[in-house]
């Protein structure tokens, strides 16, 4: 099946303009588990094992998006409405869910690595944002990090939440609805819902519904 993603993707893969978006939305169909009406795919856009990718409505995949679903039975699944942007990565590293829900976007950049890990419906995740699902194991000092293998807790961002430029979201944590989480910020433990969090580690300065509504 590899094989059959490198094929499709090498042939339509680059070719430009209006033309290629058309070739690319009928020939992906032939890989993908799944792919909507109105689907925008950029040249240069990657995928791996493509038949557990799942595409819905609307989907617009910018240039250098790449999807590495590594697992015979893993899924990747991008919602109605779903924009990736420039050299966005999502990666399943074994058997897993990686699911991105209607009308969220992803900025620039941003990478999503993991086994399980779910954002909710209209999410805006801004530029150079890691949400990484996954941990090194490190307790055996005479051996190496490496041959320790990984954990894999997963990862939860609710619905209608912000994360700035830079946020670094850990293994483990889940990010309320409607929270907006500052730039720069490394998300250590559960936010609560409708929480305004900043710095690192992460921490809850305010609640969104504390705040006046200048309308």
């Amino acid at each position: 099946m590899r094989q059959k993603d490198i094929i499709v993707t090498t042939l339509v893969g680059w070719v430009p303009l209006s033309l290629g978006k058309s070739l690319r939305r009928l020939s992906y169909r032939a890989i993908l588990s799944q792919i909507g009406s109105s689907v925008q795919i950029q040249p240069g856009v990657e995928l791996w094992h493509a038949g557990g990718i799942e595409v819905g409505d609307k989907v617009k995949l910018a240039r250098g998006v790449s999807l590495r679903n590594n697992g015979p039975k893993s899924r990747i699944c991008l919602g109605n409405g779903v924009k990736l942007e420039v050299g966005v990565i999502i990666k399943i590293h074994f058997n897993g869910d990686i699911d991105i829900g209607n009308r969220t976007y992803i900025g620039p950049y941003t990478c999503l690595s993991g086994n399980t890990i779910k954002i909710g419906n209209d999410c805006r995740i801004a530029s150079h944002v890691g949400i990484y699902a996954n941990n090194h194991n490190f307790a055996n000092s005479k051996g190496t990090i490496r041959g320790q293998g990984n954990s894999y807790k997963g990862i939860v961002i609710e619905d209608d939440c912000w994360l700035g430029s830079g946020v670094k979201v850990i293994d483990g944590v889940t990010v309320g609805r409607g929270s907006v989480i500052g730039a720069g910020a490394v998300v250590t433990k559960d936010i609560p819902p409708y929480s305004i969090a900043v710095g690192v580690p992460a921490k809850v300065i305010s609640r969104r519904d504390s705040i006046a509504d200048p309308t």
